[in-house]
């Protein structure tokens, strides 16, 4: 897998998250590219800072000129959300050309989504990935094209699993 080692890490740290974005659509069944990982997160101080630190120190930057882990401020992210309209932010490694979006503007709250979510095995991972419901609302709310190709495709898993 792609994030392997970020999402190996997460775990071990006990970090508060939810795979979401296409990454998610392809692990609840589907087939479609993406290089991105998008995660829904607890907005914790604690739990941003533990996000940041593993990003960091496994290589990836910001493209904002801030230091990252103002994120785990309250008052800095507020700040950040209210007055620069931050929706999302983005870790990249640019050598491997790898991006992490953290999301911050979402129709669903972290604490649905984590209760929600649905565990995916992956060697000895178990992958938080949202449930096709809560994705569907995400995407309805992004509504670009890539995205109403997921609800439909997200749909059709459903039904299949009936």
């Amino acid at each position: 897998m792609f994030y392997e080692d970020i999402l190996t890490e997460f775990q071990k740290q006990k970090v508060r998250y939810t795979i979401v974005g296409g990454m998610a659509v392809n692990l609840l069944g589907s087939f479609r590219s993406t290089a991105d990982l998008d995660i829904l997160v607890e907005m914790t101080d604690k739990n941003l800072a533990k996000i940041v630190t593993v990003l960091t120190r496994k290589g990836y930057r910001v493209k904002q000129p801030v230091d990252p882990m103002g994120l785990a401020d309250l008052k800095i992210r507020n700040d950040w959300i209210k007055n620069k309209h931050m929706k999302a932010f983005n870790f990249y490694k640019d050598d491997e050309g790898k991006e992490v979006d953290i999301i911050i503007d979402s129709p669903v709250s972290f604490d649905e989504a984590f209760k929600t979510a649905k565990r995916v095995k992956y060697d000895r991972l178990t992958l938080i990935v949202m449930s096709p419901d809560n994705l569907i609302k995400m995407k309805r709310k992004a509504n670009r094209s890539v995205d109403q190709l997921d609800i439909s495709e997200l749909q059709r898993l459903k039904r299949i699993k009936k």
